[in-house]
């Protein structure tokens, strides 16, 4: 009996010694990487803060410019008239509806054209800068139009080939409120006419 009190009592030791320390588990795998610890940056001084927050601004509005002047072109396009090969629009002062000297040559040339071209017909746009009323840039607009068919029909071009129409501010070339870009804007076109 004692022998089989110590055959029980090691079998007991055995049982209980493979159960504390067991079977080695699998370790768990992941598919997910480690994290690996992120390096802690040092916060940036209120300079170095305001500087990169306005480099930022400056580059927003540099694209924003940037896109304005490209949707300015793109609708300039639009707006632009589908002159006929051969003339050339001319220009007015501020305010006026006579052809200027320097608008002369450019009106001549446009009438040998129409000369050797007897079958075209066109049509004068009257445009204006943005400066005014609607009304009034109206009028002016059918002023300079008008100025323009009768330098053509004196230089002998007839004036049933030509047919007038006034835009006033509403057709502008250029959208900006400067000198150069009004001087743009206050034309009159020579357009094909159907």
């Amino acid at each position: 009996m004692k022998r089989m009190s110590v055959a029980l009592l090691s079998l007991i030791l055995m049982l209980g010694l493979a159960v504390l320390t067991g079977c080695p588990k699998k370790a768990e795998m992941s598919s997910a990487p480690e994290a690996q610890p992120q390096k802690a940056e040092p916060a940036p001084t209120p300079a170095e803060d305001s500087a990169k927050k306005a480099a930022e601004q400056k580059a927003a509005e540099e694209a924003a410019a940037a896109a304005a002047k490209r949707a300015e072109e793109e609708k300039a396009k639009e707006a632009a008239p589908k002159a006929v090969a051969g003339l050339q629009p001319i220009y007015y002062d501020f305010d006026q509806s006579f052809i200027r000297d320097d608008a002369k040559p450019v009106m001549k040339a446009n009438a040998e054209y129409l000369k050797a071209n007897p079958k075209a017909k066109i049509r004068i746009e009257g445009n204006c800068d943005e400066r005014g009323t609607i009304e009034y840039n109206q009028a002016l607009g059918q002023r300079r139009a008008q100025a323009a068919k009768k330098y053509l029909t004196d230089l002998g071009v007839s004036a049933k080939r030509i047919s007038l129409i006034s835009y006033g501010k509403e057709k502008p070339i250029c959208t900006e409120s400067t000198e150069d870009c009004w001087q743009r804007n206050r034309r009159g076109d020579l357009i094909a006419a159907e």
